[in-house]
């Protein structure tokens, strides 16, 4: 497996590729001191890298990620090497934007729009300084609101709550019995404790420059119109504020670091459905949570090769508006198969792989995991849990694996779900496949089939499916391995038409897509940036 990923990786292909249909051998081509890869091989390697990105992030931004520049240890609290490096590069890049948007388009940012902001980690790095950015952080959930309010406090942006509280009638109520301490007496003249507890906590924020902010708002982002957001913008609902028309409307830049499935898409949209939104620089992720805005094609490979599910047959053909592709260009394209680019989920999810990232013992451990997982199913398909996907030949007749007892059963139209299992499983076939009954044995829904159907499967039967399909292992690793690698293209793709989208609208002035991180430490490191005239 090294020398394949060497090859389909790595390898300078710039060489003349031999004619297939011409006698080398007098030629003496060779490679690592064996024959020549398949001419076709070859060919369809050098296609993946053509049409894929380059990701690559210039030198001179390499240079500046390590400079002075970096994130002073009170801003990256909770933050790993990954984490520091995203948030240290794109806030760099965001506040060169901004600038660059003032003295090229006259434009003065006043606010940074963060779309699913999380800890909030970036937007905290944009608050404080050199930056001082207005920042205003979009998220749906309260607890991540509440642990970034916490860690906005270390980052000296904001002061600790301060609780009023009675302090022997606290420590009563905590100790109970236990407690000792006379407790305060409840009189008349004297409020009562319990009242004066109630008082409500008080938070104070403060900045080390008065330019700066960061502004929380809870709430679920469904498509880019903010229009309902923009009216809690301070000072905009401040109370003082006789008239918010008579001030000027904020200029804003939405962005958002590693936005997942349609969340980057709904960002884009902004740009164009609200006049103060002047700007945006999103950095995606997770393809695998993208919608579809086309329905899958009728008798797709994709279709034949997995068994019945539901609910992706319902995510194939939702045709949700927000989903990909986004831009009129995938949209109407034509090709062979039809009208419209598509990739199903198995793609999309490929693309969130890094290849080029993978080690030895990372190609190992992969390779390993998907084996048992493989073999298992197989498992499950002779003990009749779950059924035979279609597959069709060419002169179009069904075949089904022969000899298989789940031929004999009804067919089944919920899939088994496995899920993750503990690192411990992989130790051994063995193992895994205990853990992975014990697991669907623990489920309401799969509890009765796996017990009826697998309670008498012996530790020698497992040994014994080993052993039988042991070679199918590098055939498996070596398909998985080109599908991460041709999914490269994939994730091209999927960028490409968001810029495409930005390029069709005409209120948008100018788009471009650039490496923002080290592909070595966060491979999804691709910015869209739009920006209006």
């Amino acid at each position: 497996m090294p020398d394949i990923l060497q090859l389909i990786l790595r390898e300078d292909l710039s060489f003349e590729i031999p004619d297939p249909s011409v006698n080398n051998v007098e030629k003496n081509f060779e490679w690592r001191r064996g024959p020549m890869p398949p001419a076709s091989l070859l060919e369809y390697v050098r296609s993946i890298r053509q049409h894929s990105l380059d990701r690559t992030l210039p030198q001179h931004d390499r240079v500046a990620s390590s400079g002075s520049r970096a994130l002073p240890r009170h801003v990256s609290v909770g933050m790993g090497v990954k984490k520091a490096h995203e948030v240290s590069n794109l806030a760099r890049y965001v506040d060169n934007l901004s600038s660059e948007l003032s003295s090229k388009y006259s434009c003065q940012i006043s606010h940074m729009v963060d779309f699913g902001s999380g800890q909030n980690y970036l937007g905290r790095a944009l608050a404080s300084p050199p930056y001082s950015k207005k920042v205003i952080a979009l998220e749906s959930k309260q607890l991540n609101i509440d642990g970034a309010k916490g860690m906005d406090v270390t980052a000296k942006l904001a002061k600790k709550e301060a609780i009023m509280r009675n302090k022997k009638q606290h420590r009563s109520e905590l100790y109970g019995k236990h407690y000792t301490g006379k407790t305060a007496k409840t009189t008349p003249d004297n409020p009562s404790t319990s009242s004066y507890n109630q008082l409500p906590p008080r938070l104070e924020k403060c900045s080390t420059d008065q330019q700066s902010s960061i502004q929380y708002i809870e709430t679920i982002i469904h498509d880019g119109n903010l229009s309902s957001m923009l009216t809690q913008i301070n000072p905009f609902r401040s109370p003082s504020t006789p008239d918010p028309s008579t001030l000027n409307p904020p200029n804003l830049m939405v962005i958002s670091l590693h936005s997942c499935g349609n969340l980057l898409h709904h960002g884009l949209r902004s740009l164009i459905l609200n006049p103060t939104v002047r700007a945006v620089a999103l950095v995606g992720c997770c393809y695998n949570l993208l919608t579809e805005r086309l329905p899958a094609l009728p008798g797709s490979p994709s279709s034949k090769l997995r068994a019945p599910n539901a609910r992706l047959t319902e995510a194939s053909s939702a045709c949700d508006p927000h989903g990909f592709p986004m831009s009129n260009r995938f949209l109407k394209y034509k090709s062979a198969g039809g009208e419209g680019i598509r990739f199903n989920i198995t793609a999309r999810m490929m693309a969130v792989q890094a290849p080029r990232n993978w080690t030895e013992e990372d190609c190992n451990s992969f390779c390993t995991r998907h084996f048992y997982r493989a073999l298992f199913q197989r498992v499950l398909l002779d003990k009749g849990v779950i059924d035979s996907p279609n597959q069709t030949s060419g002169s179009g007749n069904i075949h089904e694996n022969e000899g298989t007892a789940s031929e004999k059963k009804q067919k089944r139209k919920e899939p088994i779900i496995l899920g993750s299992l503990r690192k411990p499983a992989y130790a051994s076939f063995l193992t895994y496949v205990r853990a992975a009954i014990a697991k669907l044995s623990a489920s309401p829904s799969q509890s009765a089939l796996v017990t009826q159907n697998l309670a008498d499967l012996t530790d020698e039967e497992i040994l014994s499916y080993e052993k039988k399909f042991a070679h199918k292992k590098k055939q498996l690793s070596l398909v998985w391995s080109l599908m991460a690698f041709s999914a490269q293209v994939v994730e091209s793709a999927i960028v490409v038409d968001r810029w495409c989208w930005l390029k069709e609208q005409e209120g948008v002035k100018d788009a471009w897509v650039e490496n923002v991180f080290d592909y070595g430490i966060s491979p999804r490191n691709l910015v869209v940036v739009g920006v209006k005239g």
